[in-house]
């Protein structure tokens, strides 16, 4: 089994009164808030319902913005809230904005106040993307093509800022200049720049608005094709804050030795590390012999009682596993229901018609029982202290009538509670 020390941390609560004197024999209730770690899934899900019907009557629709709209959306937000506490939003250019100058801000910013509003992190996907740029982009000439899309970036960051602060910059990049699998005017501009040069200006124009977001490289070669690029980067002088890794794995469970030399290579740049998507099947794996995944297309997909089984053990194992690792922050699961998942697979933690599988119930328990602090009560000593240990995010230390959230974070020191006496 994963050791996951590393995340629990322990210091002391220390209780005084309005004197900074040390207040004995007081019952002192820690409860856990939150996580640091960013247990995260997508919210695809939720913008029909939360945001309201598309405003563009034009341009493409997308499998990946709204528009699969479940008959329960309460029950699912309420599965959603239960494990996750980090919600990644499609900012996809080609259906955000359909019709050139009618981007869907409001309507977006719309779901993203609600899962801020209960305490959730949200990160937007992506500000670039040579795949599903809009079709009209391909009319302008290069140099009008680099101008609306640093306008595109600097927009986005803005009008989200304070709601969306972490933004993967650019996706799949490694790919992006040799892409042929449909025309589109990112990769005539990777072309023109090069790669390094389309990488730096999105993390250029999203660093301009000044809001001090993150943000992040992400892709899913993970072959040392990705590496020399992070590298170049890094070269060039551009600041990446974290480096974000996909695995997808339809065509099985990659195995925790695999997944483990991935994050091993991928740490010697010594920034933090985001599995930005994760999926494992409930049902047939697709056939190991397709390279692409989107060229497997099936009539129907459905999830298995054989496969739910295998799903919940292997997600476990996974969650386990990339937890353990230090550099990493975050684990985003791409889908909470087989409604609507990416290519028809039975990826989702929920079946469609709402209901629990396995892998749901057992990440539950994973994070809100084995990783989760239950509220105790300490009696304080002379000297006012008690010990908290938990895993690392935020607590509400309640002494008397007096409450206060303190950070159980690494390097956080004994923290102080006045009691009003």
């Amino acid at each position: 089994m994963a050791d996951i020390e590393g995340r629990t941390l322990t210091t002391d609560i220390r209780i005084v009164d309005g004197d900074g004197q040390p207040v004995a024999d007081v019952d002192v209730t820690t409860t856990q808030l939150s996580h640091e770690f960013g247990f995260g899934n997508i919210g695809f899900d939720f913008i029909d319902w939360l945001g309201g019907p598309p405003i563009s009557a034009g341009g493409a629709a997308s499998e990946f913005f709204g528009g699969q709209l479940s008959s329960e959306p309460e029950k699912l937000a309420d599965a959603w809230l239960e494990v996750f506490n980090t919600v990644t939003l499609p900012f996809y250019w080609r259906s955000f904005e359909p019709v050139r100058g009618r981007p869907e801000t409001a309507r977006l910013r719309k779901t993203a106040e609600w899962f801020a509003e209960r305490g959730v992190r949200v990160k937007g996907h992506p500000l670039v993307w040579h795949t599903l740029a809009p079709e009209w982009l391909l009319q302008l000439e290069d140099a009008e093509v680099e101008e609306v899309l640093r306008a595109r970036i600097r927009r986005e960051v803005s009008d989200f800022a304070g709601t969306v602060d972490l933004w993967d910059a650019i996706n799949e990049s490694v790919i992006m200049p040799g892409f042929t699998a449909e025309a589109n005017a990112i990769t005539r501009l990777g072309q023109r720049l090069g790669r390094v040069g389309v990488i730096g200006l999105a993390f250029e124009e999203a660093r301009s608005v000044g809001t001090g977001g993150r943000f992040v490289l992400n892709d899913f070669d993970l072959s040392s094709a990705y590496e020399r690029v992070i590298e170049e980067c890094l070269d060039a002088g551009i600041t990446i804050d974290a480096i974000g890794l996909q695995t997808h794995m339809h065509h099985g469970y990659r195995g925790e030795d695999q997944i483990s030399e991935v994050l091993e290579r991928f740490s010697r740049f010594g920034l933090p590390l985001q599995m930005t998507e994760t999926t494992l099947l409930s049902g047939e794996l697709m056939p190991k012999g397709i390279g692409d995944l989107n060229d497997y297309q099936v009539e129907s997909w459905p999830s298995t009682e054989e496969g739910e089984a295998r799903q919940a053990d292997e997600l476990i194992r996974h969650y386990r596993n990339v937890v353990a690792h230090p550099l990493v922050e975050s684990l985003t699961y791409w889908g909470i229901t087989d409604h609507g998942a990416w290519l028809g697979a039975p990826s989702g933690l929920l079946r469609r018609d709402g209901s629990r599988k396995p892998a749901y119930d057992a990440l539950r328990d994973l994070v809100r029982d084995e990783w989760w602090h239950e509220a105790t009560t300490a009696r304080t000593g002379a000297d006012g202290r008690i010990p908290l240990s938990g895993f690392a995010g935020r607590y509400r230390v309640t002494a008397g009538d007096e409450s206060t959230e303190v950070e159980l974070a690494p390097g956080v020191d004994a923290t102080t509670v006045v009691v009003a006496r």
